[in-house]
């Protein structure tokens, strides 16, 4: 995958190059359903709500991205089945802390539509960690440092 070009003159950005290709509507939906199994055109619609040619449109993106690859598995009518990449699956995990941000800070805890078993037999609670020494990321141990060109913390650096 190529980076994406950031538009008026704003940061140049990872998250903003994501969004570009994930932050449409129905695109993380889709990217659900498919790592839950449910890769058929008929069973994204009904599970995301997407309007068809909305839908088309989305998975014929997220292919040609390299976030999911498409099978046939019908030939007469020719029906296709999507499946996640491992770029796709790499992305299952921002998947399962947005839905756990969602489950506390949308639905306050209650009336939860889906739990997500870990192998070891818990209920997931997703938390981001440090890769080098383990710890759990929080925001004051952060520090930011601009790679791009012309750019400090705070924007642009003047002409």
């Amino acid at each position: 995958m190529a980076a994406r070009k950031t538009t008026h003159d704003s940061r140049p950005c990872s998250i903003a190059d994501a969004l570009g290709l994930v932050g449409e509507k129905y695109s993380l939906l889709v990217l659900r359903e498919v790592c839950l199994g449910n890769g058929r055109f008929d069973q994204l619609v009904r599970n995301t709500g997407a309007p068809r040619d909305i839908l088309a449109t989305r998975l014929r993106r997220l292919v040609d991205a390299g976030i999911l690859t498409k099978r046939v598995y019908s030939e007469r009518p020719q029906r296709f089945e999507y499946r996640p990449t491992q770029a796709g699956l790499e992305l299952e995990p921002v998947l399962m802390t947005l839905k756990e941000w969602g489950d506390r800070h949308i639905r306050g805890g209650a009336d939860l539509p889906m739990a997500v078993e870990h192998s070891c037999g818990n209920e997931l609670v997703p938390a981001v960690t440090c890769r080098a020494c383990g710890e759990e990321v929080r925001h004051e141990d952060l520090t930011a440092h601009p790679q791009a060109p012309g750019w400090t913390l705070t924007g642009p650096v003047p002409a």
